[in-house]
């Protein structure tokens, strides 16, 4: 299985479309990062956790599920890079490979030694950009079949009951 821990306000710092949002309204940018995320997860089939430093939202730690991404805000005093170090360690296993999506040099550095996988934020979006044309792609040949009979017939014999459904003989 395949995790990947996303570095929410690190992400939105560094998506021109999330900072532009986080600039006038930033929990409109929290949900549209997780919205993109889950379309990341839907199409990936990677487990998807989008982690949130406490210094944004005062308070206790909070965990919920939002369109099947799990979206987890650190306790004070704890930032998103300690948590998502802390959850890189105890996800890893022989049948994981946790991938952590982050431009903070620093913390690129610590997840190597956990034995995770890095994406930038710009890798993350290049990737992302390719995903939402991949959706595209399938939703517009989804779009461009024509309505399958529930009698499988010829396209002879379909053309013949057009006619008689038109009144042409």
């Amino acid at each position: 299985m395949d995790i990947l821990l996303v570095d929410g306000y690190n992400i939105i710092g560094a998506w021109p479309e999330l900072r532009v949002l986080k600039d006038r309204d930033l929990p409109a940018a929290r949900d549209r990062l997780v919205e993109r995320m889950a379309e990341y997860q839907a199409f990936s089939g990677y487990r998807v956790i989008v982690v949130f430093d406490a210094y944004y939202v005062q308070g206790t730690e909070k965990k919920y599920k939002n369109h099947k991404v799990e979206v987890i805000f650190t306790k004070e005093n704890e930032t998103a890079d300690e948590r998502i170090e802390k959850m890189a360690i105890s996800l890893n296993n022989r049948r994981t490979q946790i991938h952590v999506a982050t431009s903070d040099y620093t913390e690129q550095w610590a997840i190597f030694g956990q034995g995770a996988l890095r994406k930038s934020a710009r890798e993350l979006l290049v990737e992302m950009s390719s995903i939402e044309k991949g959706i595209e792609k399938k939703v517009k040949k989804i779009q461009e079949k024509k309505p399958v009979s529930k009698i499988p017939i010829s396209d002879e014999i379909a053309e013949i009951f057009e006619k008689w459904r038109r009144g042409q003989k």
